[in-house]
């Protein structure tokens, strides 16, 4: 029984999981020490115990447990960023956030694979994969940034938003690609129409399954899952995902979107006894936590230091192309259009600044690596340098620059929830 596949499989996940947790808490403690991001630890974790090193994890050895965790973190983790939007907030800056989580995720894509398709001698395609992977910000990254630093509310819903729904974006963009790609063939009207149905049936597919869920799990008559509100929003995730999947809809969107409901459900009339709230919170937290563990964790035993070096140079002009060409190109188009929301240039510069990338890309970059899609090398390489360039500068100095450009929140009082 212990030598069949099937255990041997099972005794591999399980070793993997507990490599990561014993890293992750870790690494974890030592970035509060520190003061520095912990993705940044776990992702050099991974290539040190990685095959670049140490070779103690080989992930590559492992293709549907890499899979397994990759696909349900990143989903997890989308489910987590739709909870942080606030309706009220977003209704109000909702044409910048629409115009920044979709048609700046294009420009980026658009700006960063034209560059690289120059640097590298890629075919367009994929260096428009390329840019599709790294085109999107991280909420991750950018909320606890956000509540250590009090910025002002309108600023703080509108770069959380964006990261939360162009994640979701960018995913779908990135298996459009993908898939182009793998097959060779392109068609415009057929991508378009693809991306389009993708998104629809996802977004259709999150309200119903996250209205449903979380109706049983409420202090309503129908409320008769109440006690296992912690254990429904897994089911949550995995039953919004693999719907959505099966009616070729994006799993990413859907997923996003129940937990937007989830997030805002008392503006549904829907509440949560405190005696089940609380306990969601936490394990919802705590699962949250292990996902990004475990997907920098996994990205950096995929990360090949021979490819990286030799393409150390033209990653690195990569990721200043997007920072300092494409990023305040996305904004000022993005802004342009809402009149409504009053963006000063101050403002506008702010948003520019804080792009930070993280989980989805690296979660997107390691199916792409897992699936040794022509290119991957470079892919793997530009999408690592950007997370690190991205979080240790612009993360690391968002309170510096927001009190140079008067961002910060003035007082105290009357400090906006991020979550409803």
């Amino acid at each position: 029984m212990e030598g069949s596949i099937e255990a041997i499989a099972t005794n591999n996940l399980l070793l993997i999981f507990s490599m990561i947790i014993i890293t992750g808490i870790a690494l974890g403690r030592v970035s509060e020490i520190l003061k520095i991001p912990d993705v940044i630890l776990y992702l050099i974790s991974g290539i040190i115990i990685g095959p670049a090193f140490l070779n103690i994890l080989s992930i590559g050895a492992f293709p549907v447990e890499n899979n397994l965790i990759l696909t349900f973190g990143s989903a997890f983790i989308l489910y987590e960023g739709g909870k942080e939007i606030n309706l009220r907030v977003l209704n109000k800056v909702k044409v910048s956030v629409g115009m920044l989580s979709t048609v700046g995720v294009v420009i980026s894509s658009v700006v960063v694979g034209v560059v690289a398709a120059k640097i590298f001698n890629l075919p367009m395609m994929t260096a428009l994969l390329l840019g599709a992977v790294i085109a999107s910000t991280d909420p991750a990254a950018l909320i606890p940034v956000f509540k250590q630093v009090r910025i002002k509310d309108k600023i703080k819903q509108t770069v959380v938003s964006e990261s939360a729904f162009n994640d979701a974006v960018g995913a779908i963009l990135s298996s459009a690609l993908l898939g182009i790609v793998m097959s060779g063939q392109f068609s415009a009207v057929d991508s378009i129409k693809e991306l389009l149905i993708s998104a629809a049936v996802g977004i259709g597919v999150g309200i119903l399954v996250g209205y449903l869920l979380i109706i049983l799990v409420s202090d309503k008559r129908v409320g008769i899952f109440h006690s296992y509100a912690p254990i429904m929003s897994m089911l949550t995730v995995t039953l919004a995902y693999e719907l959505a999947t099966m009616f070729h809809g994006s799993g990413y969107m859907a997923v996003f979107m129940a937990g937007l409901i989830s997030g805002n459900k008392k503006m549904f009339g829907i509440w949560l006894e405190e005696a089940d709230y609380q306990p969601t919170v936490h394990f919802t937290e705590s699962i949250a936590t292990i996902c990004r563990m475990s997907i920098f964790v996994l990205l950096g035993t995929q990360v090949n230091i021979s490819a990286l070096a030799q393409y150390w140079l033209p990653s690195l002009i990569t990721v200043l192309v997007l920072m300092f060409v494409g990023r305040p190109l996305v904004v000022l188009v993005s802004t342009a259009f809402d009149r409504k929301a009053q963006w000063t240039f101050k403002d506008k510069l702010f948003m520019m600044w804080v792009r930070e990338t993280g989980v989805i890309p690296a979660a997107v970059s390691g199916i792409i690596v897992a699936m040794k899609v022509p290119g991957y090398e470079i892919i793997s390489s530009v999408v690592f340098m950007t997370i690190l360039v991205t979080l240790i500068v612009q993360a690391s100095t968002t309170k510096l620059v927001a009190k140079k450009l008067g961002v910060l929140e003035e007082t105290t009082d009357n400090v906006s929830e991020v979550v409803a």
